[in-house]
């Protein structure tokens, strides 16, 4: 589906156009066409790649979907695709946008995502100066833009984690807590797959030899590259703060479950006192001690209790109890 297709000028825009119409915006010095598909059809794609000469492997990529972050170059011109990951309630959705970036044309194919990007139109527009660079401007953007909206998502589950941390100290559900430690890992783990190949191809598009169509914007590659670092960092951080908190979790489960264990021991100990007297004395022999003392009866009483009383001591002194 079209969204929009604008062209501009020296930095300003110009006109809105139609299909038809590009190719004649297309040969005019300083112009540059900028066209949004949502969930383009292979039609689309076919005009689109017809109208702006665009390479086949780069279309069959768009086409299919699904690709791993990253930018090639194909002559003067560059495709690059990226992931956009939406947090929506408890669930991550993962979208693609795919930018084909030409000396004189930008074609966005956005696939999978609910979020458009008017915003970052609006904001090229706002800023003539910089849109003077042309479809490079747009590319760096639209990175900003994609960029940008990973934090909102990281943040979101940095606190999801802090929750299920304080969940495992209040020794609330320890399987649930692992369930959902895991949960999390595995979305930090997509957040990760969509922003360190990022990482990788925006590096290509500063310093040293850089394409065409980026060029004088360093500055501008450089600062989404850091933004890239800073995202990847503290995506390893979460993960290595999950990965300690399961581990936490089931040391919690063992010292609960030795906690337990130690009680158990310890009443089995006080039972098996008296158990041990009244075993003795119940054997059937003939000739024992004390059967004929008076006093037998209430002494053993007393002996299991005293004994049992001792060790119910020893064993609270050693919170056993």
């Amino acid at each position: 589906m079209l969204v929009n297709c604008v062209a501009y000028q020296d930095g300003r825009k110009i006109a809105e156009v139609g299909k038809g119409e590009i190719r004649s915006y297309l040969t005019r010095p300083d112009c540059f066409v900028w066209v949004a598909l949502r969930d383009a059809s292979e039609e689309e794609l076919a005009d689109m790649q017809a109208e702006f000469g665009l390479h086949v492997l780069a279309v069959e990529d768009a086409r299919h979907g699904h690709q791993r972050p990253k930018i090639e170059e194909y002559g003067n011109s560059l495709f690059a695709v990226m992931h956009t990951v939406e947090l929506a309630g408890e669930e991550l959705h993962v979208g693609e946008i795919a930018a084909f970036v030409g000396s004189n044309y930008v074609l966005t194919v956005r696939s999978r995502a609910e979020q458009g990007f008017q915003n970052v139109r609006a904001r090229c527009e706002r800023e003539p100066e910089l849109l003077k660079f042309g479809s490079g401007y747009v590319l760096y953007a639209l990175m900003d833009a994609v960029v940008d909206r990973y934090f909102p998502v990281l943040d979101a589950l940095e606190t999801q984690l802090d929750a299920i941390e304080q969940q495992i100290f209040a020794n609330k559900s320890p399987k649930a807590n692992i369930e959902a430690l895991y949960v999390l890992k595995q979305r930090l783990m997509v957040l990760r797959h969509a922003t360190a190949p990022l990482l990788e191809a925006v590096s290509r598009l500063y310093g040293g030899r850089v394409p065409q169509v980026c060029t004088g914007l360093a500055d501008y590659f450089r600062d989404v590259s850091d933004h890239l670092v800073r995202l990847n960092q503290s995506i390893d951080s979460a993960r290595d703060s999950g990965t300690t908190a399961i581990s936490v979790n089931l040391a919690m489960i063992t010292i609960g479950e030795s906690e337990v264990t130690k009680r158990l021991a310890a009443y089995a100990a006080l039972v098996a006192v008296p158990t041990l007297i009244a075993g003795i004395y119940g054997m059937n022999f003939a000739h024992m001690p004390e059967l004929a003392w008076d006093y037998g009866y209430p002494v053993a009483l007393g002996a299991m209790a005293g004994i049992d009383l001792y060790l119910w001591t020893r064993f609270r002194r050693a919170r056993w109890l």
